[in-house]
């Protein structure tokens, strides 16, 4: 399957198919010189796929996790585009989960002011969200995504067949985000976690429904005036829970299961939505801090002033933005934190 990114002036494709990673040679131009960025975290094999479809490419492998978006790690890489006298003709190919297409993306947009990039996500979390839509980031001071920039890859290649060497806690972790996408866009996509016994089953349709969601709204606003805050559904006080406890080992989508529920304002609709997430093995009821999260929330980009932007559902398939008082959020905090 093929989704293009339309957008002006210049728009990629995604390529979503199962032996896609052994094709890439297929879908771009790869002379030049090549960075491969992955993390230690990722199967050597999947590696090994896309070095062999490119000649003489460099491999550097950084340590797994949240700690990798730092400034430390982006320095690091950095430094050997440098070292490697990469220009801005050459290319930079991410394979890992979000968090090396954050920084892989991240490094190629401000190395000689952008460089080539090519996203090729192993993690259900980033084929169904995070490696479209051109949002690069590395952490600071705790706090989720602060330096980054917009930065659209030149192609992103997806093979769901890459995610058979995930644990189901990291496959079930990405699924959240696909929830969040029926609840913001798509009733039907919501509609097939509620009716569907082994939605695993359905893993390719899910993908690429949920691409679809994402392209539909970055198309109308790639750089979030507005209409594209609604991907940030459960992630108001998701990222505040991540903050508080992603190093601790809490993964994304579980911070984000969290953020969604206080922000669905039918209790009907709270209850379907808990039961789509423990389905998927997924706890939206962890207990935290309120206070260390509101802390970490009012650090967040999204708050402007004394209000914050929130993303509200009601019914599946509508989101709604809304502009609240931040101060507002730990009393709601501490009627769902313990």
């Amino acid at each position: 399957m093929q989704l293009s990114i339309d957008l002006n002036p210049k728009g990629y494709s995604v390529f979503l198919g199962r032996g896609d990673f052994s094709g890439l040679s297929r879908f771009t131009d790869l002379n030049g010189k090549i960075l491969i960025l992955t993390d230690d975290g990722v199967p050597v094999r999947h590696v090994k796929t896309v070095y062999e479809q490119c000649a003489g490419a460099e491999v550097m492998t950084v340590g797994k996790g949240e700690g990798a978006k730092s400034f430390p790690v982006f320095e690091d890489v950095c430094r050997k585009l440098l070292s490697c006298k990469f220009g801005r003709r050459d290319l930079l190919i991410a394979v890992g989960g979000g968090v090396i297409g954050d920084l892989g993306g991240f490094a190629a947009s401000c190395y000689m002011r952008g460089i080539r990039f090519i996203n090729m996500p192993t993690t259900s979390l980033s084929q169904i969200d995070s490696s479209i839509g051109g949002k690069t980031a590395i952490n600071l001071d705790g706090v989720k995504n602060s330096i980054g920039t917009f930065y659209q890859p030149e192609l992103v290649v997806a093979d769901p067949e890459v995610l058979s060497t995930l644990p189901r806690r990291h496959l079930n972790n990405g699924l959240v985000e696909a929830v969040k996408a029926g609840l913001i866009g798509d009733a039907g996509l919501f509609s097939l976690f509620e009716e569907t016994d082994d939605v695993y089953s359905r893993l390719d349709e899910i993908i690429y429904r949920s691409l679809c969601v994402k392209k539909r709204v970055v198309e109308q606003d790639e750089k979030e005036a507005g209409l594209r805050k609604i991907l940030n559904f459960g992630h108001t006080i998701g990222h505040g829970v991540e903050s508080v406890y992603g190093l601790s080992g809490l993964l994304h989508g579980e911070a984000v299961a969290v953020g969604m529920l206080p922000m669905i304002g039918d209790e009907g609709l709270r209850r379907r939505v808990r039961a789509v997430l423990q389905k998927i093995g997924v706890n939206p009821d962890m207990p935290y801090d309120a206070d260390a999260v509101y802390e970490a929330i009012t650090r967040d980009k999204k708050t402007h002033g004394a209000f914050i932007s929130t993303i509200r559902v009601d019914c599946p398939g509508k989101a709604r933005i809304c502009e609240v008082e931040t101060a507002s959020l730990l009393t709601l905090l501490k009627g769902q934190g313990k």
